[in-house]
Parts: C-alpha cells; sequence; structure tokens
C-alpha cells in the first residue's frame, strides 16, 4: 500500500510550487490526510515570499476522481475545521495564482475546485463530472453560485442537476478551462504559463487577482459554508445512505413514494 505521505507530492521550481496529487492506484480520490496535505502546501506558498505561484497537477490517468467514498464515510466533514473545508477556504482565497493541469479524471472536487483556480489547462482526454445529485448530496466548494453565474442557469443546471460526465472540450466551451491539449504538452504548457505568472511583478500579481475576486468573495465564503451545511445533512440523510449502499452493492437506489 502506497504511503499517505507519498499522496500528494510537494516541490518547488523556482518560485512554482507544484502539488501533486499522487494515489494513481485509488484515481487520485482524495482521502483527509491527501486534503490535510494539499491544505500545508497551499499555507506554506501563502507563506513563502519566494513562491510565487501554485501549480497543481494529477498522475498517471487521473487528476482526481473526487472524494474517497470509503474515507469520506468514516471521516464525514462535522465542522469548518475538518480538512475538506480548510482546503476549500485555502484555495478559495489564496492571494497568490493558482494553475491546474488536468490530466484525465477530474470528478466532483476534481471539477469544482478548477473554480478557484486562476489558469486552467486540461489534456484532450480529460473528463469531468459533477455527481453530487447522482449521490443524492448537493454541490460544494461554491459550485451552486460560481456555476450559474459563469455559465448560466440552463448551463450550469446540465451540468449539477444531470450529472452525466462532459469532455475537455466542453469544459472549453463552456469557459471553465482554458484550453485543450495533447496529453504530452499538458504539463510543459501549465508549467510554462505558471513559471510566466512568477516573472512578473509579484505585488502587482497579487492585487490583480485580488481586485478580480473582490466582489464575490464574501459571497463565495457564505456560499461554501451554506453548501457545507447542507451538504453534511445530506451525508447522514436516509436518501444518501441508500444511494451509497446502491453503489456499493452494484444496484439501483429505491427511494420512498414521498421522496
Amino acid at each position: 500500500m502506497q504511503d499517505e505521505q507519498d499522496s500528494v507530492l510537494v516541490a518547488q521550481q523556482d518560485a512554482v510550487l507544484r502539488l501533486q496529487i499522487n494515489r494513481p492506484n485509488k484515481k487520485n480520490a482524495l482521502t483527509t490526510e491527501m486534503y490535510t496535505k494539499l491544505v500545508e502546501g497551499l499555507e506554506s506558498a501563502q507563506a513563502d515570499p519566494n513562491i510565487r505561484v501554485i501549480l497543481i497537477t494529477g498522475s498517471e490517468d487521473s487528476f482526481t476522481s473526487g472524494n474517497d467514498l470509503n474515507d469520506f464515510l468514516q471521516n464525514p466533514p462535522a465542522d469548518s475545521d475538518s480538512p475538506v473545508f480548510r482546503f476549500l477556504h485555502a484555495i478559495s482565497t489564496a492571494e497568490k495564482p493558482i494553475v491546474a493541469a488536468v490530466n484525465g479524471l477530474a470528478i466532483g472536487v476534481g471539477t469544482t475546485l478548477l473554480l478557484h483556480c486562476d489558469l486552467v489547462y486540461a489534456a484532450e482526454n480529460a473528463v469531468f463530472q459533477l455527481p453530487f445529485l447522482n449521490l443524492a448530496l448537493v454541490p460544494e466548494a461554491g459550485s451552486s453560485l460560481i456555476l450559474p453565474q459563469l455559465l448560466g442557469h440552463v448551463r450550469a443546471a446540465e451540468l449539477l442537476l444531470l450529472g452525466d460526465r462532459f469532455s475537455a472540450q466542453k469544459a472549453a466551451e463552456y469557459g471553465i478551462i482554458n484550453e485543450v491539449v495533447a496529453a504530452e504538452e499538458l504539463e510543459p504548457l501549465a508549467l510554462s504559463k505558471a513559471n510566466t505568472l512568477a516573472q512578473k511583478a509579484p505585488e502587482a500579481l497579487r492585487l490583480s487577482k485580488q481586485l478580480m475576486k473582490k466582489a464575490n468573495a464574501k459571497l463565495i465564503a457564505q456560499t461554501i459554508q451554506e453548501e457545507g451545511k447542507i451538504f453534511g445533512e445530506r451525508l447522514r440523510s436516509p436518501e444518501a445512505k441508500e444511494v451509497m449502499r446502491a453503489f456499493m452493492e452494484r444496484r439501483k437506489p429505491e427511494f420512498s413514494k414521498g421522496n
């Protein structure tokens, strides 16, 4: 079994801090320990004046397939100190630019975390999905606010309510990512863009990002908090428990007539 500490690799390349999600045998599914490591990376970047840009990547065929369901059910987020909520706070309030390189599966939080990145590039084979409703849950990471603002209601409803997988091409068309490239070009391109940002005047860069995010900052924080409260309630609901059981038992969920 892979050492949990190796599931998030942290490396500094010049003025860029690279955070690599590295649990390929589990499609980079995120555990509470991995969220903690990501938070530590984001916070260290914030505190280090020598780091000017953060680059988030995946490994092999996955960016991240979302939350590890077994771990998530055993360690459900209880409050704002939970690793998942600390991560959402850290990435949504990061002052330094974040570049993401999406190399494969980007499921659930694998897609919603991108809404808090500044530049996002994806490989041609990347696959996105927001399956919250499929699991009898609700959107998270501020996506219930950001996606309707970004896409309009009907497109946001298509992604959040239907919960189907969609391609990198559609993600680019909808404005969720910047560009789609061949798989072998992804990492060099993302690193090149990160290095370009790192060469800009750091204070001007920070202030420019702050100005772009200022109008929505409080509302996003409130939305993340509200989503988190409802998400936690949904995890404990009979509906969600039935969906999870059905998923584990490879059958269709059964809902009462009142639902």
